[in-house]
């Protein structure tokens, strides 16, 4: 077994976090952080071209992967928490039209048209990877821009992920109905139904089982300990509990972080107590009037909901950083001095993100760019995705590499475009 070198891999981290935070430097030009992580990830990732190989070991490292997976498991854990259910809740059914438009335009697109158009010759099973590719979408990188825009409570951003959550369930029906065909030359409609029912009774099932144990939990934690510690256990132990259920029933880590974030109310943590302002509401409520109290006691829900958010905040600064400047150094430019290679890359590219922007079109009354522009990142998704056909011998590697480049150009230009949306949106809106 390989003997880990905990200085160095602490070295790393050390350098990935100062890059990150260098970064931010892109703010002062207006746009999202996490565009300048994914950029100082792609410099750092292909340094190798001019000689430089310092940093290449870091993308290879699983420990490095594994805290990059954290990062994004404890984002999305974030967002949930920082999401209303009862505002998804209500624009579920529309959630669930951006869905199947973002999932389906774009699979028919790359299977029938794009790619024995541009990728002609080759087998209609890797034409069908190629769709299923391309109906991924990256919530990671939305959530991140919606949050650094302070928008996650946004209709737009409400639908955004509840379409990001059903489109990764669909993308795994999908990406299993592929991998029958492709094994079997056929599929089970039988195994299909498994796993549809497998993906919604999960998610389903963490809403409606989460809801009722979660304030059993606070309840039993707060009697050993109602500190700032106790709370944060409580918080992390049931997204990771979540993740980990959301993994053995087939479904990313990362949907079962959001579920738990959306699970979490203000309720659950009302038998904590932070004992820095504990005793001045004490104070407070002793000399305040029996018909003003409500006010006090407002004041403690506000602070019970806010407080595991503030809890959560470093751990998210410590962890999020690592999984976009991975994200940034698994980037190979050199799938770039290809020109065959990148003409195919950049028309499949239009075709990725014209296929998600016309999702926005069923978004109902909200800004309908904002919301179809937000689904298109693969991210991740579209990687591992591609992954599989490669490992399957459907996907070659010239179709790796072009899947890469979509990859690159939907996650980098994504953020941009959602910030200048975002941004035109606030100037477009009357001031009082």
């Amino acid at each position: 077994m390989e003997e880990i070198n905990v200085g160095l891999i602490l070295l790393w981290i050390a350098l990935i976090l100062f890059f990150a935070r260098i970064s931010l430097l892109i703010e002062r030009w207006g746009q999202p952080p996490v565009l300048g992580e994914l950029v100082v990830g792609v410099i750092l990732g292909n340094l190798g071209l001019v000689g430089i190989h310092l940093f290449q070991p870091i993308s290879q490292s699983e420990i490095m992967r594994f805290l990059a997976e954290l990062g994004v498991v404890i984002l999305l854990f974030q967002v949930g928490l920082e999401s209303n259910f009862a505002e998804m809740r209500r624009v579920g059914g529309r959630a669930l039209l951006v869905a199947m438009v973002g999932v389906i335009t774009p699979f028919v697109l790359g299977t029938y048209v794009v790619g024995p158009l541009l990728l002609p010759g080759l087998s209609f099973n890797t034409y069908l990877f190629l769709g299923a590719t391309l109906t991924a979408t990256s919530v990671g990188i939305t959530a991140r821009v919606f949050q650094d825009l302070n928008m996650l409570r946004s209709p737009e951003a409400q639908i955004v992920l509840g379409a990001a959550v059903i489109d990764d369930v669909m993308g795994l029906i999908i990406l299993a109905v592929v991998s029958a065909i492709v094994t079997a030359g056929t599929f089970s409609l039988l195994s299909v139904g498994i796993i549809t029912v497998k993906a919604l009774g999960f998610l389903v099932g963490a809403i409606v089982i989460g809801q009722l144990v979660a304030p059993l939990l606070g309840r039993a934690l707060s009697t050993i300990n109602t500190g700032k510690g106790m709370k944060l256990t409580l918080a992390l132990c049931f997204g990771f509990v979540c993740a980990y259920l959301a993994s053995i029933m087939g479904l990313a880590p990362i949907v079962g972080a959001f579920a738990a974030g959306l699970v979490l109310d203000p309720v659950h943590f009302r038998h904590f107590e932070n004992p820095e302002i504990v005793d001045e509401l004490r104070v407070q409520l002793a000399h305040t009037p029996l018909e003003s109290k409500d006010t006090i006691v407002a004041v403690i829900d506000h602070h019970a909901e806010r407080h595991i958010t503030d809890l959560l905040e470093p751990i998210g600064n410590f962890l999020v950083p690592i999984f976009f400047v991975l994200t940034g150094m698994n980037v190979q430019l050199e799938t770039l001095f290809d020109p065959q290679i990148l003409l195919v890359a950049l028309g499949i590219t239009v075709v990725a993100f014209a296929g998600k922007a016309v999702s926005g079109l069923v978004a109902g009354p909200v800004n309908k760019a904002l919301v179809g522009w937000g689904m298109a990142p693969r991210g991740e998704v579209g990687l591992i995705f591609a992954a599989i056909g490669e490992q399957m011998g459907v996907i070659s590697a010239q179709v790796y590499g072009v899947v890469i480049i979509v990859v690159i150009l939907t996650t980098l230009l994504t953020p941009l475009i959602l910030n200048w949306l975002a941004a035109r949106q606030l100037r477009e809106q009357p001031s009082f």
